[in-house]
């Protein structure tokens, strides 16, 4: 199946996250996942619609019932993009840190040189 829906979109949303946690142990059918939230069934037949189009789970017809089968390969994507996120704001605050530190030493050889004509000055 096209993924035809954003993932962030789809994991942005608590009641999926939490349907992602019960697939990830076992796959299950619409009825067991509903049992498990307060929402409606209808409701939580639409955010396994939305589950599935971007990848997430599949279903498949099992004669009456439909099962659901995590696919949480479909978080590569997610992953990725935090670690790019993580590697760039790693990047950003270790340089604020040099930048600090620099700005820590200027202060602290400035402070000594300025006590050191103080002294001087005092002989």
């Amino acid at each position: 199946m096209e993924k035809r829906r954003d993932v962030f979109q789809a994991i942005a949303d608590p009641t999926r996250r939490g349907i992602l946690n019960l697939l990830s142990r076992q796959s299950l059918n619409l009825n067991s996942i509903a049992e498990h939230f307060d929402s409606s069934r209808p409701t939580i037949s639409e955010h396994i619609k939305i589950l599935n189009e971007c990848g997430l789970i599949l279903v498949t017809q099992q004669g009456r019932e439909r099962i659901c089968e995590a696919k949480l390969e479909g978080l590569n994507e997610v992953t990725s993009w935090i670690e790019e996120a993580r590697k760039y704001w790693t990047e950003t605050l270790d340089s604020m840190d040099n930048y600090l530190d620099s700005l820590q030493s200027k202060s602290k050889t400035h402070a000594g040189t300025k006590r050191k004509q103080s002294v001087n000055k005092r002989k």
